[in-house]
């Protein structure tokens, strides 16, 4: 056991039932039925082998696409082909999400085979906005279709979804309800790297914080600085404008106009308090890229900046880019800032999706120290709270005991 949650090594699966749940959420190509990326379902496949190998019987439950709109959603077809190609055995997939016909097809799975089963947000259930509006509790989402329909096929329940570790749905949250339960690999992994970051980083301790993301950025800045986490934040991307905006300097009208239309004029109004508590730690862009009056990349003065800060710096945390890095017109910050990532002497760790996808871009995987495949719940976890998904899995070693402690 470790944080107060059961591990793998504490299992025996040759013959079980096991439903894990895992986030291969990735970009897809409609047009084509592909995906964009494999970060996720490649950081997965060490848990799902584990279980394959143990001659466990293996149910993988996944999401594909935006939890806010249904439109994004799309089908885990594509997945399951590159999981297949992945682990080098054939991973079975259905159109179904726990009616009759996946029922039937967990039924009829062998030891050493792996279905995975439909996204499981086709059911009302699993959105975002059924969990915001109704708030059910862990207990009450046992109940739910997903969880009573699938759990009692099943001996055992894996999570190792770290990256949809904040949300509370039932598939990530009810099952420990009813079943013995465990974190994967990947989720026991990401855990310890992100636990040690925050306890006894190695100083200076630098975060890179930019991006779009803007409440997720500033409840993590607000964390990391109130609690001494960090030595320095530097600042781009939305973030950055939000600040300079904050503290009275002239980021053209187009781009005030944008934070109003997005509705971050309350960021603002804050980040002018905490720009006066923190204001000797937080640097901010001393240059910017305009592209039709609208600030769009850092600029070329600040993107060194940066660079001297990281390559000096002992732990750095990434969360954002420092400008629409997809463009080539506006890439030049995120590159830079990289090339300092790529080649400093400290530990160096990226989260979040567009930070995963500037460091493949840029060819910098394999020199980064960790890559995390969280966004939102690794910003939620700097924070101190403790997330549902590890709530529920505590709950589970509590309820469903199956061995012992372990450093």
């Amino acid at each position: 056991m470790r944080f107060g949650i059961h591990t793998l090594d504490e299992v025996s699966v040759k013959g079980k039932v096991i439903l894990c749940r895992v986030d291969i959420n990735q970009p897809v190509d409609r047009a084509t039925d592909s995906l964009k990326s494999t970060h996720r379902i490649e950081a997965c496949v060490p848990t799902v082998e584990e279980l394959l190998e143990g001659g466990g019987r293996v149910v993988l439950l996944a999401h594909q696409g935006s939890d806010i709109e249904y439109k994004n959603y799309y089908t885990t077809r594509p997945h399951a082909l590159v999981l297949s190609r992945l682990l080098g055995r054939e991973v079975k997939w259905i159109e179904d999400v726990c009616g009759p016909l996946a029922r039937q097809a967990i039924r009829e799975l062998k030891d050493g085979e792996a279905l995975l089963l439909d996204n499981v947000r086709f059911c009302a259930e699993e959105q975002t906005l059924f969990e915001k509006n109704l708030k059910l509790t862990h207990a009450q989402q046992a109940q739910t279709q997903v969880v009573s329909k699938l759990a009692p096929l099943a001996d055992l329940y894996v999570c190792d979804a770290f990256a949809a570790a904040h949300r509370d749905q039932p598939s990530l949250c009810g099952f420990e309800q009813l079943l013995p339960s465990c974190m994967g690999r990947l989720f026991e992994k990401e855990y310890c790297v992100i636990s040690q970051l925050m306890q006894s980083p190695q100083r200076p301790c630098v975060f890179v914080l930019g991006g779009a993301k803007v409440a997720d950025a500033f409840l993590m800045m607000e964390t990391v600085l109130k609690g001494g986490a960090a030595d320095q934040v530097l600042t781009g991307g939305l973030v950055g404008n939000i600040l300079l905006a904050a503290k009275g300097e002239d980021i053209g009208q187009a781009s005030l106009d944008f934070i109003r239309k997005e509705g971050y004029q309350e960021f603002i109004q804050s980040s002018q308090a905490l720009l006066e508590r923190y204001g000797d730690k937080i640097q901010l862009p001393t240059d910017l890229v305009y592209v039709q009056g609208c600030a769009m990349d850092i600029g070329p003065n600040t993107a060194a900046a940066y660079q001297r800060a990281i390559r000096a710096a002992k732990t750095v945390f990434v969360n954002g880019p420092m400008g629409v890095f997809e463009k080539p017109e506006t890439e030049a910050g995120t590159r830079m800032v990289w090339d300092a990532l790529a080649d400093t002497q400290a530990f160096t760790v990226v989260g979040g999706g567009d930070s995963v996808t500037a460091t493949k871009k840029y060819g910098k995987t394999q020199d980064i120290g960790y890559l995390c495949t969280g966004g939102g719940a690794l910003i939620r976890f700097l924070t101190g709270e403790e997330l549902p998904v590890v709530r529920a899995l505590r709950h589970a070693a509590q309820v469903f005991p199956l061995g012992g402690d372990r450093p």
